[in-house]
């Protein structure tokens, strides 16, 4: 028979501490480059709706779903947001599918993430990343992001 403390020994790291707890390398590895947060998105003024676009930032490396500048990406791009175990209760408008958000809220991650299935392609063989679903904001007038909501980044696969 497990004991209690038999079953949080085999647990993924990941369950075993608190958010404020992972190392910077624990941390920087939740994300599983699906890129929805580098998808521009838009607000509604009157009742904070946000509405995801399939127009992407420009520093997005779109084989990879990785940032091609991540270390200058806030000086590069001053709207993106750096996310800390602080400002995620902030983000209300992180993807569903976001591991940080899943592991704030409690939740498991899903099967495709790389933590879980040990391969960090399966995110994008599964079709739960941006890859080939995207434009970048330098080839789309901004004046017509309004044209390109899409609700693809809210649906996912737990």
């Amino acid at each position: 028979m497990n004991k209690p403390e038999d079953t949080v020994l085999q647990q993924p790291w990941w369950k075993k501490k608190e958010l404020t707890e992972f190392s910077a390398e624990e941390w920087e590895s939740l994300c599983d480059h699906c890129a929805k947060c580098c998808l521009n998105k838009l607000e509604d003024e009157d009742d904070g709706t946000v509405y995801y676009t399939d127009v992407a930032c420009n520093l997005l490396d779109g084989s990879t779903c990785k940032c091609s500048n991540y270390a200058q990406r806030q000086v590069l791009m001053p709207d993106c947001v750096r996310l800390t175990p602080q400002n995620l209760e902030q983000l209300y408008w992180m993807p569903p599918s976001c591991a940080y958000r899943l592991i704030y809220e409690g939740k498991d991650l899903p099967s495709w993430h790389h933590l879980v299935s040990g391969s960090k392609a399966t995110i994008h063989t599964q079709g739960e990343s941006i890859i080939n679903k995207f434009v970048f904001s330098k080839d789309v007038d901004e004046e017509e992001w309004e044209d390109r909501i899409v609700d693809w980044p809210l649906e996912w696969k737990p």
